[in-house]
């Protein structure tokens, strides 16, 4: 049994997405639960087992699965006919799961940063700065539409998510893939279903 904890327009909002474009929905519970968001609304939710009450969150089989670039690697292996995932074996799987490891480990941090305003040359070191991610981002989609050349995968849907909520950055080549990515029917399945959910 698989069940997912989320929250309506949070980061689990494109595990839904990824659900839909798995033909998935039906083999999953969705579980709304609040969270505390940065404007002060919200509230951490008791029915919600992650340890910090935080969104998304997957139990399979009363194993848990937490984090988005986890869950979403997991979700599209257990769910292969979608040809969402890479296989092992692929010679792109070493390219698919670094841009899993590329989005928590450098993207997300470095969005988080500079949309906080802080910055210091360690951090720079260490992650990055906005430009120089947004200048990979780019190179990698040099001359195809998707990260990995011409399919649409579960690295495309989670690494054009933040771009998807917060706007695009302005360079041709990364604006071009998220309004790809964002006209798939995850995207608006997704929306259509935080549309109707309360916690």
């Amino acid at each position: 049994m698989l069940t997912l904890f989320h929250s309506p327009n949070s980061r689990s909002t494109r595990v839904v997405a990824l659900l839909h474009e798995l033909d998935a929905l039906d083999a999953v519970r969705i579980e709304t639960v609040t969270v505390a968001r940065r404007d002060g609304s919200g509230a951490p939710d008791a029915r919600n087992p992650h340890p910090d009450r935080k969104v998304p969150y997957l139990v399979h089989d009363g194993v848990a699965v937490w984090e988005s670039s986890a869950i979403m690697l997991h979700l599209a292996d257990l769910f292969p006919a979608a040809g969402l995932s890479v296989p092992v074996g692929d010679p792109r799987r070493g390219a698919y799961l670094s841009w899993f490891a590329w989005y928590a480990g450098v993207m997300e941090p470095v969005m988080m940063l500079e949309a906080a305003g802080v910055a210091h040359p360690a951090l720079a070191a260490t992650f990055r700065g906005g430009a120089e991610m947004r200048a990979r981002l780019a190179e990698a989609l040099d001359g195809r539409p998707y990260l990995l050349g011409e399919a649409f995968t579960a690295a495309d849907l989670l690494l054009h998510s933040p771009f998807a909520f917060f706007g695009k950055p302005g360079v041709p080549a990364i604006d071009a893939w998220v309004d790809r990515c964002s006209a798939r029917p995850g995207a608006a399945y997704a929306a259509a279903f935080d549309a109707t959910r309360r916690a």
